[in-house]
């Protein structure tokens, strides 16, 4: 016995991919993918002619000559007479740096100026407005340009740090903030303190996983276990123990001065601080507009409800309203991250070498060969991106609500 809504039976014809609504857009979508392939296949052979007209061609054989300049600030080891493939790897390291550092405080403050936007404070409460509407309706290129003019005319030169009369003094004997940069201690690792190191990031994961059993526990029982100083001697008691029971495998290497300039220790360039700083200030402003509405999305009775049932102030924004509020904030906050990414390109204003002041920008110069190098950047940027999205997106279909 049939009913209407079974398939049609029969075997299967050529017309149903036009006629059966169960192929139809199947087909409409295969003809669109071969017209796009098409297209781009059209635009790749115009290409490919024009360039053999002009007498060119694309060969990637330069990415292996020697760059012939240098960079200040790199992860990794780099000099002239690297080839221009090391260059751009080197730009590629300063981007993701500079991002990442950029997205963690960006997220931080942020968070804390979203929260305080709703503070009861009326100072509090309008001092974060008046940030919101001038970082975020100011260019990031004028934030990074100012941030940057500070760093080198109004920071003390080195020589002010000789001398017992000097104008300024390292912070705690081994932090110099100076017009040619920061100088911070550089730790020096021994093979165990690798080992030390990895407990260290260990005991992180461990303090996680802490806080999560501590939540599950209290949303299933009502049970309140404490988590800020658990979650800090999980996180740094293994570790320190772990560091004098190997005998110190870490040490400090300390800026000094010698000479016109400091030596030793690690040189953090005011080029990567002004874009660090000026990017997480500026999308800090739009992520907390998105913490603020995410807040303001959760129903007001959740909170009075948590109330009354003698929860802390603190307790219910973290337990009640935040997990709720992330649901509204997590896909704002991706486009904010990709933009971090996407607006890290600014660097070459202030002289930072990311990938496109290395690859897009001198080596592309040297070499001619701008058709490379721009499609080398796109694929980059791109690859980034979907990066970033894909993790937020799992991210976000882990805390989205489950329909039963």
């Amino acid at each position: 016995m049939t009913t209407l809504t079974d398939p049609p039976g029969g075997s299967f014809r050529l017309s149903m991919l036009i006629n059966d609504t169960r192929y139809r857009s199947y087909t409409f979508q295969f003809i669109a993918l071969m017209v796009l392939i098409a297209c781009f296949a059209y635009l790749g052979s115009n290409l490919v002619q024009n360039l053999r007209d002009a007498g060119l061609n694309i060969s990637y054989q330069f990415l292996g000559e020697p760059s012939n300049y240098d960079i200040n600030q790199r992860l990794v080891e780099y000099d002239s007479q690297s080839s221009h493939w090391r260059a751009a790897i080197v730009g590629v390291l300063n981007t993701l740096l500079v991002s990442f550092l950029a997205c963690l405080t960006a997220t931080a403050i942020g968070v804390v100026a979203g929260v305080l936007r709703l503070s009861n404070n009326w100072l509090v409460r309008k001092l974060m407005s008046i940030y919101v509407e001038a970082f975020r309706n100011v260019p990031v290129l004028i934030w990074i340009i100012i941030i940057f003019t500070i760093m080198t005319a109004v920071m003390p030169a080195p020589r002010a740090f000789r001398g017992e009369d000097a104008e300024a003094t390292m912070l705690f004997g081994a932090f110099a903030f100076t017009n040619r940069g920061v100088y911070i201690p550089k730790p020096i690792l021994e093979p165990m303190g690798w080992f030390v190191l990895g407990v260290f990031v260990t005991s992180i994961f461990g303090a996680l996983f802490y806080r999560r059993y501590a939540t599950k526990l209290l949303y299933d029982t009502g049970k309140l276990l404490p988590m800020g100083w658990p979650t800090l001697a999980i996180v740094f008691v293994p570790a320190i123990l772990i560091y004098f029971i190997l005998g110190r495998p870490i040490s400090l290497e300390y800026p000094v001065l010698g000479g016109f300039n400091f030596t030793g220790g690690i040189q953090i360039f005011g080029s990567l601080i002004a874009l660090w700083f000026a990017l997480a200030i500026y999308t800090g402003a739009f992520i907390a507009e998105n913490v603020r509405a995410g807040i303001q999305a959760v129903s007001k009775g959740q909170t009075e409800a948590a109330a009354s049932l003698g929860l802390r102030p603190n307790r219910i924004m973290n337990l009640v309203v935040l997990p709720q509020a992330l649901r509204v904030i997590i896909p704002p906050l991706i486009s904010q991250y990709l933009n971090i990414t996407k607006n890290s390109s600014l660097a070459i204003a202030v002289g930072y070498m990311d990938i496109t002041g290395t690859l897009g920008g001198i080596t592309l110069n040297q070499t001619g060969r701008a058709i490379e190098a721009v499609l080398l950047l796109m694929l980059f940027y791109l690859t980034i991106s979907l990066s970033i999205s894909a993790l937020m997106n799992v991210y976000n279909n882990s805390i989205k609500l489950k329909e039963r």
